[in-house]
């Protein structure tokens, strides 16, 4: 059987149950999370087209002699600097000086000869078929001196140009022969670099563009060049055109037969460039984290052109003006808020600027301002 509250019993209860209850607590506000931004700014861009090259001297040769003889003198010594025609090795001439005198004489006697038939020849005493004959054998004899003459020049090696020598391969009293390397000679005042370039980019060669080389011999040290030439072949093979670099060299630090790297830069034009720390890449996609008026993050899709030294350029997806997440992207996701985080201080004593901070380049500033030099 049904029992029946009464009305007032009924709205006492229900006043009773309706003080239990709580109210759940409004929920707190989510806090900004810190991170670097930067604002995306045109700048100065130029592509870059990276090979490797050969250093080469200007002017190189292996110096050998033209004769097979006995080392007289050697005037040189490893790694010296020589002058153009200046001796480098003597070789024995005893016999060839005796020659040179023979045949002085022999053509000592024909002028005196021809000179007597000339003054007869005036005077009609002798025929003019006799003047010319002994012409002739003057000429001869003449010709003979000047070959001996060239005989003896051949057993003086002279430095056929200024430069640097190697080191000495030949001793005095040895038989030198053509064959026998006496010394290796390089102009290194001035080297050049030959690196390959795909055919794809020989519309972007041209001479006179700007060139750089870094090797490992001088860690940290850039050389900067021209480019001097362009083959007028492409190599059926690899499909690359060679490019030949012309460097000054005034501290001797490049030499001959340097493995190098090369960067040839483009005429430099304006594009937006941003720190490459900005650039999230989940699979094939690249996205930045765009921060709006509110100081929401967005993913904004990305597609990126160049990059180098710690830079990219981003070809589609951002405008100047905008705003984007540097550092911090790893903790972000739509719709967050974001603050800058506050930089730490200098020490006591620290100039301001002197601390490293592990900002990413141009961050808080346009990107890329004090780095990446011609980019």
């Amino acid at each position: 059987m049904a029992v029946r509250i009464p009305a007032a019993v009924l709205c006492g209860l229900l006043v009773l149950a309706g003080c239990d209850r709580q109210e759940p607590p409004a929920r707190a506000a989510q806090p900004a999370i810190p991170v670097t931004t930067a604002v995306v700014q045109p700048r100065a861009w130029s592509d870059t087209v990276q090979a490797l090259g050969t250093a080469r001297a200007r002017e190189s040769v292996t110096l050998t002699a033209k004769v097979s003889e006995i080392v007289e003198q050697v005037h040189f010594d490893s790694g010296q600097q020589v002058a153009a025609g200046q001796p480098l090795v003597t070789l024995r001439v005893d016999a060839q000086q005796a020659a040179l005198l023979e045949a002085q004489a022999a053509a000592d006697e024909a002028q005196q000869q021809f000179q007597r038939l000339q003054s007869l020849a005036g005077q009609q005493l002798v025929a003019r078929a006799t003047l010319d004959t002994q012409r002739a054998t003057r000429d001869a004899a003449l010709a003979r001196v000047r070959q001996m003459r060239s005989d003896i020049g051949d057993r003086q090696v002279r430095a056929p140009f200024a430069g640097v020598l190697g080191i000495r391969q030949v001793s005095p009293g040895a038989l030198l022969t053509p064959n026998a390397v006496i010394a290796t000679l390089d102009d290194i005042s001035r080297m050049y670099v030959d690196f390959q370039v795909p055919e794809a980019a020989l519309s972007r060669v041209e001479a006179g563009a700007t060139v750089s080389v870094r090797g490992a011999a001088w860690p940290g040290r850039t050389f900067e060049g021209k480019v001097q030439t362009v083959d007028a072949r492409i190599d059926p093979q690899t499909r690359a055109v060679t490019v030949r670099a012309a460097f000054d060299n005034p501290e001797r630090l490049l030499r001959p037969g340097m493995l190098l790297d090369v960067s040839l830069f483009q005429p430099a034009r304006q594009a937006l460039v941003i720190p490459e720390l900005a650039v999230v890449q989940v699979g094939r996609d690249s996205f930045v984290y765009r921060v709006d008026g509110e100081g929401l993050v967005e993913q904004a899709p990305v597609r990126t052109g160049v990059r180098r030294e710690g830079l990219a350029e981003i070809t589609d997806g951002l405008a100047a003006g905008d705003r984007i997440v540097v550092e911090g992207t790893g903790k972000l996701r739509p719709g967050v808020k974001v603050a800058d985080a506050p930089q730490p201080a200098p020490d006591a004593g620290e100039a301001p600027g002197d601390r490293g901070g592990g900002r990413a380049p141009g961050a808080g500033g346009p990107p890329g301002a004090g780095s990446g030099g011609r980019g």
